[in-house]
């Protein structure tokens, strides 16, 4: 079965839902023909130079990254032009791009996720909680030599995903009843005759925004010509998708050791902090890249410490008249962390989706500029 980066994609959105970018990223398809055949896809935090480089020496057909590379305004595409021509080269060695941003963020098992447990934090919630989308349960009857094709279409349009756990459904058998009028042209029995079958109610659960495309699926792989389905509003929310996190480490640290800590796990190349080196701290906010501005929010839900990146200096000032800890490991190694994780998930969900494929993480990123100690 070719694999096509349309449905590398498709799987990508269900961990990391595209509803939960910001509005102002640009989180999706950058470059490259969705419907490209892939068998190898390299997973980065940036597209450069060198991770093009990379994507062809290992003749990987598309790059999933962190970080959009068309999110600054970009007017033309031209080889003598260094804004564009790194898109040039993407696009002449065939190598598509899918950006997963501020989505990747939010996602459950994303940015901040990942963060907060190699950090070792407990008792880990959501730091600031992602617009709640509503749910529907979806019901449908079918026959029941059809409902197994019906819960495979429903899987992969988007039903049934919930956590950790894709194609959800609850299946319970009756008899369906019938009579075809004239006009009709039935599936099964005869028009002008009661007509007995025995179905299946599929119940399943769908996010409202991908409802209609989950209904188109169902719809194309029912074999009658007028499908009974229900759709019922739901009240389930999901709390653990959101920026940031926020938790306890298993005993208190002091400040300067909470530095070291985060240094040594995240393997950074420098790590700053702001507050008294021996202070100690226990309840921690974390946030992926570029957090700062969430200091206020970690405040007032009682954290000792901001560990984050890209801290800004009117920031930490504020901070410190606030008399809020922060550890500023930057933006390359507090997100970094995630592309590992999302290699399993994605190599996972690939396979149960009967779409196996080789994904790598790219081994020749490194922080943009050096230190000097």
């Amino acid at each position: 079965m070719a694999v096509r980066a349309k449905d590398v994609v498709a799987v990508l959105e269900q961990l990391a839902p595209p509803r939960l970018a910001e509005e102002w990223d640009n989180s999706g398809w950058q470059v490259g023909d969705p419907g490209a055949e892939v068998d190898k896809v390299l997973l980065a935090l940036d597209v450069t130079p060198e991770v093009a480089k990379e994507a062809t020496k290992y003749s990987a057909q598309l790059i999933i990254s962190h970080h959009p590379v068309l999110l600054k305004g970009i007017k033309s595409v031209r080889r003598d032009d260094p804004s564009s021509d790194l898109i040039y080269r993407l696009i002449g060695a065939g190598i598509g791009v899918y950006a997963a941003h501020t989505n990747l963020d939010s996602a459950r098992d994303g940015v901040n996720e990942v963060l907060a447990r190699s950090l070792g934090l407990r008792e880990s919630e959501v730091l600031q909680p992602a617009k709640h989308e509503q749910f529907i349960k979806l019901v449908v009857f079918v026959p029941e030599e059809h409902a197994e094709t019906l819960r495979e279409a429903l899987g992969r349009a988007g039903a049934g995903w919930i956590g950790k756990y894709s194609d959800c459904t609850f299946n319970t058998r009756g008899t369906g009843t019938f009579r075809p009028r004239e006009g009709a042209s039935p599936h099964i029995g005869t028009v002008g005759e009661l007509e007995r079958v025995d179905e299946v109610r599929i119940e399943t659960m769908v996010r409202k925004s991908e409802l209609g495309r989950v209904v188109g699926a169902m719809l194309q792989a029912h074999p009658y010509e007028e499908v009974a389905y229900d759709l019922y509003p739901l009240e389930n929310n999901d709390a653990k998708l959101g920026l940031g996190r926020i938790g306890f480490l298993e005993l208190p640290v002091t400040l300067a050791g909470l530095a070291v800590k985060v240094k040594n796990i995240l393997q950074a190349q420098s790590v700053r902090y702001g507050g008294h080196p021996d202070a100690l701290v226990k309840k921690i906010a974390v946030c992926g890249g570029s957090g700062g501005d969430l200091w206020p929010l970690a405040r007032r839900r009682g954290a000792d410490v901001l560990v984050t990146g890209d801290i800004r200096y009117h920031a930490a000032r504020d901070m410190h008249a606030a008399g809020m800890h922060f550890v500023d490991a930057g933006h390359f190694a507090t997100e970094r962390v995630v592309l590992p994780e999302l290699r399993d998930n994605l190599s996972l969900a690939m396979a149960a989706a009967g779409m196996p494929l080789e994904i790598m993480v790219s081994g020749v990123e490194q922080e943009p500029w050096f230190t000097v100690s």
